[in-house]
C-alpha cells in the first residue's frame, strides 16, 4: 500500500497573534505543523508499522518553516517528503491546493490519501474533500479509526451526526482524520537526527507538469479579505461578604445595569 499524507505549515496558535490594519503582524510569529495533520502523520505511520505501507508526505509552500515540518514528519516515521515550492501559490485557496495535490497524486499514484480534518489557521476543512472530488475517488471525513481489510479495501470509523459510523471503502480513497484518531508521538532523538539527513523532493508547478492557470490560480473560489481582532470581554466583578448582601447586589446589577431582568 502506498499512502500520501498532506501536511501544512500554520501559525502556532498557542502564541499571541496580533492583528493590525486587517492583517496579521508577522513579527515574532512561529510556525508549526497543523495539529490535525500531526494526527494524519501518526495514522500513516501506524499503517506503515502494521501493514508495511510505503509512506510519503507533501507540503505546499517554500521556506525554512515548511522544511522543518517535513523533517518533523520524517522524525515521526514517514519515508518520503515532497515540498511544493512555487511563489505563485502564496495566495492560493483550498481549491488550488486541492488541484496541486491532484497533480502530486497523478505523478506517482497512491492507494490512500490521508489528510487532517482541517487546518487550524483557516478552519475550512475543504481541501481533502475537494481533492477526492477532483480525483473522482471515495472520501470519508471525520475519521477516528482506519483498518486495512486487504490490498484493495479499508474500513473506517467516522464521527457522524448520530454516533459512530463504519464505512467500507475501495481503494484508492481519501480520508480526513480528526484529533480523536490517535495521540501523535513525540519524535525521539535518533529520529530527529536521522530526519536531518533525509532528502526532500522539492519541486515547483512546472515539475508537476502543470501551471498556475491550470490549477485555478487565476480564478480563485475564495479569498481572505481581512483579519479582525476578536472581541474581548470586560473584566467581571467579584463580590465578597454575606450571601444575602451579595444576592441583592447581583440582582440590582442585573436589573439596572445589565437589564436582563
Amino acid at each position: 500500500m502506498k499512502i500520501l499524507t498532506t501536511i501544512k505549515k500554520v501559525v502556532d496558535v498557542e502564541l499571541t497573534i496580533n492583528v493590525e490594519a486587517g492583517a496579521i503582524v508577522e513579527d515574532g510569529l512561529q510556525y508549526v505543523m497543523n495539529a490535525w495533520d500531526e494526527n494524519a502523520v501518526e495514522a500513516t505511520v501506524q499503517l506503515k508499522e502494521n501493514n508495511n505501507a510505503e509512506t510519503t508526505m507533501v507540503s505546499i509552500g517554500g521556506g525554512e518553516d515548511n522544511t522543518k515540518i517535513i523533517r518533523r514528519g520524517f522524525a515521526m516515521g514517514i519515508d518520503n517528503g515532497i515540498q511544493i515550492d512555487d511563489p505563485t501559490l502564496t495566495e492560493a485557496d483550498s481549491s488550488v491546493f486541492a488541484r496541486v495535490l491532484q497533480k502530486v497524486y497523478e505523478k506517482e499514484g497512491y492507494d490512500l490519501i490521508i489528510t487532517g480534518k482541517q487546518a487550524q489557521d483557516t478552519d475550512n476543512g475543504q481541501t481533502g474533500i475537494m481533492l477526492a472530488e477532483y480525483l473522482a475517488i471515495p472520501c470519508v471525513s471525520n475519521v477516528i479509526a482506519i483498518e486495512v481489510l486487504d490490498d484493495q479495501h479499508i474500513s473506517v470509523s467516522r464521527l457522524g451526526d448520530n454516533g459512530t459510523e463504519i464505512v467500507a471503502l475501495e481503494l484508492p480513497a481519501v480520508v480526513t482524520v480528526t484529533d480523536s484518531i490517535n495521540e501523535p508521538r513525540l519524535p525521539g532523538m535518533r529520529g530527529l537526527m536521522m530526519a536531518k539527513k533525509k532528502k526532500i523532493d522539492v519541486m515547483d508547478l512546472s515539475a508537476l507538469g502543470t501551471s498556475f492557470e491550470e490549477v485555478g490560480g487565476t480564478a480563485l473560489k475564495s479569498e481572505i479579505v481581512e483579519f479582525m481582532k476578536s472581541e474581548t470581554r470586560e473584566a467581571g466583578q467579584k463580590f465578597e461578604g454575606d450571601a444575602a448582601d451579595i444576592t441583592a447586589k447581583v440582582v440590582d446589577l442585573l436589573v439596572n445595569e445589565a437589564k436582563v431582568l
